[in-house]
């Protein structure tokens, strides 16, 4: 009976040792998704693009890893709210995402700018100014509740910003958006050549804050945003986000 006992014991102590190394371990590694947004995200860059950096220097503080999963918007998104990856590297804030993500403190700013052919004449002056016009958007993105919800234009849908400058240069659509740097790279990269077919509207329709979000079904998501927020403090107090800000040219 005592020889039974001390092996239930002992059974007991290592399923207890397994568990608790299994949570360290995943304490210590965490999974993010995004898709293709140089220069923030870019699969094809070293360092895989200033957001990344930012994101895994701050964690870095916390003695946390982060593995990138590139993958198309739609499915980044599913997946985070899901829990089949921890968080989502560079998330707009929308009222509507609040009901399936929790949002970290804001890292970087983007602002996003219509996008129009050249020679339009098209000035960006309210919402009322898009009356009637075909704006294509990248499908789940996060231009605002007040964009996604005027009823006075149409918002045809696309799986990334490419299509949506191919069809505006082809006269398939009247205008799109993005952030002007991000676009600016991305057409640059993939198809140079249309650079010199499209224009900004100087004025932009929003100044969007980037921020990590994590699922609400995920149990770590307290955890992992503090973390993050604590480590955007330590990397902001030691030059660090200075510094990598700086090399990227965005400082």
């Amino acid at each position: 009976m005592k020889l039974c006992t001390i092996r239930s014991i002992t059974h007991l102590l290592c399923l207890l040792f397994i568990l608790c190394f299994s949570v360290i371990s995943r304490a210590e590694t965490i999974s993010a998704a995004g898709d293709p947004w140089p220069p923030f995200l870019d699969p094809d860059e070293p360092k895989q693009g200033i957001s990344l950096e930012l994101v895994r220097a701050a964690f870095a503080t916390q003695g946390i890893e982060v593995q990138m999963n590139f993958v198309p918007w739609a499915r980044a998104i599913k997946g985070v709210k899901e829990a089949d990856y921890d968080i989502l590297v560079s998330t707009w804030y929308t009222e509507e995402r609040t009901k399936y993500l929790a949002y970290s403190d804001p890292y970087l700013e983007n602002q996003i700018k219509f996008i129009k052919r050249k020679g339009d004449t098209f000035e960006y002056g309210g919402l009322d100014s898009l009356a009637g016009k075909n704006v294509a958007v990248v499908r789940d993105y996060g231009y605002g509740d007040q964009f996604l919800n005027h009823p006075g234009f149409k918002r045809p849908e696309a799986k990334d910003l490419m299509t949506n400058i191919k069809k505006l240069v082809s006269s398939r659509v009247d205008l799109t958006l993005e952030d002007e740097i991000v676009a600016r790279a991305l057409i640059n990269k993939q198809a140079p050549q249309l650079l010199d077919k499209i224009e900004f509207s100087p004025t932009p329709l929003s100044s969007n804050t980037l921020h990590v979000t994590v699922g609400l079904k995920n149990s770590l998501k307290d955890k992992i945003l503090d973390a993050f927020n604590n480590g955007l403090k330590e990397i902001k107090a030691n030059g660090v986000y200075d510094s990598l800000l700086k090399t990227h040219g965005v400082k």
